[in-house]
């Protein structure tokens, strides 16, 4: 079981990818802004641009991206999750992969790692994750991240990550930072609780791998 499986079960119970589904699904009936995160990518690249939707969980992210023309993929590690994507969009493009060990064939514009799922790596698998997502670039591309910085934005149970190990990963891996937000609604960065990270990938290190 992963981190992020026993997190899950242990704050929301054993269903908790339908749950996770539903509630964004009522907060989007009720009217909220649930494409933040969609939103962000179309501000980077126009469509048909290719997004690996890394971390995809249920699909929300990957489902508005591909409505708006965007070639996606999507990609988790939690089978249980994938289910709840394909159920709402079986047309797409869903993959079960492990992030640390990712190798999808294919090379992106934009990759996405969303939903905290930086903090929520396995033990000792951020700098293979790194790599392998920076692989996963084509030449130019943008490894796009959003994830909390403290316990007040992370799941309960989940540990900090900090931007000092992440910006050390992606260096090794690569990438230069291009820019960071505090939010999806791209507001400056202050060294608050949450961070969007844009970094960009070399033609050095177009080819490699973990």
């Amino acid at each position: 079981m992963t981190r992020w499986q026993q997190i899950a079960r242990t704050s929301v119970g054993p269903d908790y990818a339908r749950r996770y589904a539903e509630r964004f699904r009522r907060l989007a009936e009720r009217g909220d802004d649930v494409h933040g995160e969609a939103t962000f990518v179309a501000g980077l690249v126009e469509p048909p641009a290719r997004v690996l939707d890394a971390g995809c969980g249920t699909g929300r992210v990957a489902i508005r991206l591909a409505e708006l023309g965007y070639d996606v993929v999507g990609v988790d590690v939690d089978a249980s999750m994938l289910l709840e994507a394909r159920d709402q969009a079986p047309e797409l493009d869903w993959r079960v992969g492990d992030l640390a060990a990712l190798d999808t064939g294919q090379l992106f514009d934009v990759v996405l790692v969303a939903g905290n799922t930086i903090p929520l790596l396995e033990p000792g698998t951020l700098g293979s994750a790194a790599t392998h997502l920076a692989a996963q670039l084509d030449e130019g591309g943008l490894l796009v991240c959003g994830f909390g910085l403290d316990e007040a934005h992370l799941p309960g149970g989940c540990p900090v990550t900090t931007l000092a190990e992440v910006d050390a990963a992606f260096a090794a891996a690569g990438l230069a930072p291009v820019t960071r937000y505090a939010s999806w609604d791209r507001a400056p960065y202050d060294g608050g609780g949450y961070v969007v990270t844009v970094d960009d990938r070399s033609a050095t290190t177009r080819d490699t791998r973990a």
